[in-house]
């Protein structure tokens, strides 16, 4: 898949959704598509223990997401002037709830 790069560790997604609890799968994998979606600029860094989105290689990353037992964490950062928001999104929810914010961040970083 295009737009796919790892840093340091080579780690692919596929792996990477091992380790993702199956009820959390689904809403993880929504957020990475809605960020995928964003456009050609979107990069996936792949880490041990979440992923990062960030805008094109300068590596300004603008969603962070860790699977939890009972949903995600995602941490959006627009600028890094701005403190990090953090949110606690649980499995039952929708990414329409936060798309928004992503698409601001993604639209604000530089």
């Amino acid at each position: 898949m295009e737009g796919m790069i790892s840093f340091g560790n080579k780690r692919s997604y596929d792996d990477f959704k091992k380790q993702i609890p199956s009820p959390v799968l689904p809403l993880f994998n929504s957020i990475r598509e809605y960020c995928f979606s964003l456009g050609d600029k979107v990069v996936e860094d792949v880490r041990m223990h979440r992923v990062v989105f960030c805008k094109s290689m300068t590596f300004r990353w603008f969603v962070d997401v860790e699977p939890q037992r009972e949903g995600v964490i995602m941490k959006i950062q627009k600028n890094r002037k701005e403190p990090i928001q953090i949110i606690q999104v649980k499995k039952d929810q929708r990414i329409s709830e936060f798309s928004q914010t992503i698409k601001e961040a993604f639209e604000e970083i530089r």
